[in-house]
């Protein structure tokens, strides 16, 4: 697959490492976890696993051809490019790590990889991918090999639940998480697990996804967002910004600083979501590039080169931007709420 992806092969990836001809039952399971079919939210955290498994295997190839490889938003500057901020911003939390040449990093929920090899390009530092997703190891596996044995030797992935992790007790130099740990079940036991493998006195920066202050849980129409955006990104819950640094604080981390990034973005960072804007550097996104894909997608799962339950993955995904759409405009939402967090040097076992 190009670094756009092709649509043919946007739709031959649907369903990842699952059996073309379980793609749509897969798909109605998925569904039916989710508060917007009448799911519980108490299943999708007991289920997490299946759950977010289920979701990336059905979608990355959608993520894919529509973002690259790199799953994530980001603060905007005027005059910049989607991709251009996306860059910008993985450099950003490379150096709030204070990253130095040869420091063992992990990356805790790491896609395809694309962060991963962005930043340790820019940091000279070895990464280790965390995911538990096969699927999206062996395309980070084969991006990886496209770039070249040098980057082969300082990003590796590991298959892994990021609740109970494989590694050592304090195994890294530093670790990060970028629109992942919004997936976790168990905020605080999450991230308890990353203060028990980074190393004391080293950092943790994350971006996670949250509602904001703004958000009133008895609104019909800000509850109607927050399930859309958690059937369409796979998300047990979506947290409160303050949940989330009381959480670190739980785990045990020293907060250095924390700020919602939306606040202050020149250009929302919703844009390319936004079917009132255009751009031809992010045409798959815009209403028409949507209305293409879903067309081909149809024709092609009606021919049956793509499985059958595809349209239904762009159908989920579409709610999905919809509801981050919906969500930013009224301020209830934010995929850039950032925190720095130390694991105390005292904490010497």
């Amino acid at each position: 697959m190009s670094k756009q992806g092709a649509l043919f092969d946007l739709a031959s990836g649907v369903g990842g490492k699952i059996n073309k001809e379980k793609v749509l039952s897969a798909v109605d399971k998925y569904e039916k976890y989710h508060g917007y079919y009448g799911g519980e939210e108490e299943e999708r955290k007991n289920n997490y696993s299946d759950m977010v498994n289920k979701y990336y295997d059905l979608s990355t190839s959608f993520y894919e051809y529509g973002w690259g490889e790199s799953f994530h938003f980001a603060p905007r500057w005027k005059g910049e490019s989607l991709l251009e901020s996306i860059k910008r911003n993985e450099h950003f939390l490379a150096l709030q790590l204070g990253l130095k040449p040869g420091q063992k990093v992990l990356d805790v929920g790491c896609g395809i990889g694309g962060p991963l090899r962005e930043i340790a390009r820019f940091s000279s530092t070895s990464i280790t991918g965390l995911n538990n997703n096969e699927y999206q190891i062996t395309r980070g596996q084969e991006l990886n090999n496209k770039i070249g044995l040098t980057l082969n030797q300082t990003c590796n992935f590991v298959k892994g639940d990021f609740m109970k992790m494989s590694f050592p007790d304090n195994s890294f130099d530093a670790v990060y998480a970028i629109a992942a740990t919004c997936h976790a079940p168990d905020v605080v036991g999450c991230y308890k697990e990353i203060y028990r493998v980074l190393k004391p006195g080293q950092c943790f920066a994350v971006y996670e996804w949250c509602m904001t202050d703004s958000y009133d849980p008895n609104n019909e129409e800000h509850e109607k967002i927050k399930s859309e955006i958690e059937l369409g990104n796979g998300l047990p819950e979506v947290r409160l910004t303050s949940q989330c640094l009381e959480a670190a604080k739980q785990a045990g981390f020293e907060v250095v600083w924390d700020k919602d990034l939306a606040e202050d973005s020149p250009v929302p960072w919703y844009l390319p979501l936004d079917t009132s804007h255009f751009s031809f550097s992010s045409f798959p996104l815009t209403a028409l590039g949507r209305l293409l894909t879903r067309n081909l997608v149809s024709a092609l799962e009606f021919v049956g080169l793509a499985p059958k339950g595809s349209q239904r993955v762009q159908g989920f995904l579409e709610k999905a931007a919809q509801g981050l759409v919906g969500g930013a405009k009224k301020g209830i939402f934010t995929p850039l709420y950032f925190f720095l967090v130390r694991k105390p040097i005292s904490d010497l076992k």
